[in-house]
């Protein structure tokens, strides 16, 4: 059986390509089409459906420029609503790609749409079953999505639903079948995913939480639902996206491809009220960069992380990369919505410096001097999330994670001098960047984060003190 998977680490995501025969299927595509058309053309394969498990929410999904382009048919689960031409299949309707069938298997939780696929080879044997968000590797979907677009649905209705989906329509399936998820670990769509990105769902069965064989209805809810933390702002935004539709990649491709020198960089900033975005490296980054500009460093998760911390999915961003990366950084805004990209820095911040403008700085220190600073008993803000904070943390430290810093910026001292940190860096830069641009000069940042931080003798504590930010 040719069925492959695609996946995209810095989102977490796989898409699936199945061909026989000469006809060929995408599942859950990415926003960037053009991969998934070379790779049928490799094949001499015309791609005959593209097939959606869900309305997404962690991303905007290719299926309109891949129908457009290809002249392929959309296929959504039962009672999908898209606001486009699609096919809405009924439960256990079967699609035929060259001797391969595809058989539509309803399992509603994650979302009310939400549905599997079942791969059936040239001998009509089952061989896997793509699972979009009801079944991970290690978890199942979270439940709490739909209820932020469908306001009747709360998340212990949607969870008792996937209860009956899993037992129902998916553990009766043979042992042997290979599971095919939308996501892998480092996705905000689940809370366990593992880092395996496959596997059969008999052993699925033995190790996967949600898949006891004993598990009552009330055990599998609570179980659940226990630790989900607030989805990020960007999810219920992509669902709309992906329900309505959306502009084409082309143009919005279009639109940013417009190099700036310094002079007109700043004019558009200014007239435009656009957020400058740097996406260099956190080091680049912090030894020079335009003022107020903004840290999301395209070698982290950069695209969720812009989706958590810019609130208007609508924004004018300009942006400020290595050269050559301006195409990419366009590319990895618009998986998550954000395609009000209106130019970049032609030459990256090089050109800015010759034009002798402006340049800020992050003030930051190493593991070594944080050692000795710690003796004068500074304010110290861990920006990390609250279970890496929980696990360890240096003694009399504060908890503002950075998902929740636009809620909590008044929590970050202004009078007094204060040091952050993260794991590694990454998302402490981030976090700097943000406070410069709105006033805040009074704090250093330590190389290597936690990370650097763990081979000093800094007193280190488990504990959950009373100031940790809880959400």
């Amino acid at each position: 059986m040719k069925i492959e998977q695609i996946y995209t680490g810095c989102i977490s995501h796989a898409a699936y390509y199945l061909e026989s025969n000469g006809e060929a299927a995408i599942f859950d595509p990415l926003r960037e089409v053009q991969p998934y058309i070379l790779r049928a053309e490799k094949d001499n394969a015309k791609i005959k459906y593209v097939f959606e498990t869900h309305f997404h929410a962690d991303f905007v999904s290719g299926h309109l420029d891949l129908a457009k382009k290809t002249g392929a048919t959309i296929v959504y689960g039962p009672t999908a609503k898209p606001g486009f031409d699609a096919l809405v299949a009924d439960d256990n309707q079967e699609f035929k790609i060259g001797e391969y069938m595809v058989k539509v298997i309803h399992t509603p939780g994650h979302t009310m749409e939400s549905t599997c696929y079942l791969i059936i080879d040239e001998n009509g044997v089952q061989h896997g079953i793509i699972t979009g968000d009801t079944l991970f590797i290690g978890d199942v979907g979270r439940p709490d999505l739909a209820q932020h677009v469908v306001a009747e649905l709360t998340q212990e209705k949607l969870a008792s639903l996937l209860f009956d989906s899993l037992r129902n329509r998916i553990m009766p399936l043979n042992d042997d079948l290979i599971v095919y998820p939308n996501h892998g670990a480092g996705s905000a769509c689940g809370k366990n995913m593992s880092k395996e990105t496959t596997d059969t769902l008999g052993h699925q069965k033995k190790v996967n939480y949600a898949l006891r064989a004993d598990m009552t209805r009330e055990e599998f809810i609570k179980e659940l639902l226990e630790g989900l933390t607030a989805p990020p702002g960007y999810f219920p935004k992509n669902v709309l996206m992906n329900i309505k539709g959306y502009e084409s990649l082309d143009d919005v491709m279009d639109r940013a491809n417009k190099p700036l020198n310094a002079e007109e960089f700043e004019l558009t900033a200014n007239n435009m009220d656009a957020l400058i975005l740097d996406v260099r490296s956190p080091e680049d980054f912090a030894i020079g960069f335009i003022p107020n500009s903004i840290n999301i460093g395209i070698d982290g998760n950069f695209a969720s992380w812009v989706g958590t911390l810019i609130p208007d999915i609508k924004q004018e961003i300009l942006l400020v990369a290595e050269h050559g990366r301006e195409e990419e950084a366009v590319i990895r805004l618009s998986r998550v919505g954000y395609d009000f990209c209106i130019g970049y820095l032609k030459g990256g911040i090089d050109t800015w410096k010759n034009a002798g403008k402006e340049i800020d700085q992050i003030d930051r220190i190493n593991a070594s001097e944080f050692e000795l600073r710690m003796q004068g008993q500074p304010i110290v803000i861990d920006i990390r999330n609250k279970n890496e904070f929980n696990a360890e943390h240096i003694e009399g430290a504060l908890n503002i994670p950075l998902d929740y810093i636009n809620e909590h910026l008044a929590e970050f001292p202004k009078e007094k001098p204060f040091i952050m940190h993260c794991a590694g860096g990454y998302r402490s830069m981030i976090a700097a960047s943000i406070l410069k641009s709105r006033g805040w000069n009074n704090f250093v940042d330590v190389e290597g984060g936690f990370k650097a931080i763990s081979e000093t003798n800094v007193p280190k504590t488990t504990y959950v003190c009373p100031s940790t930010f809880k959400k």
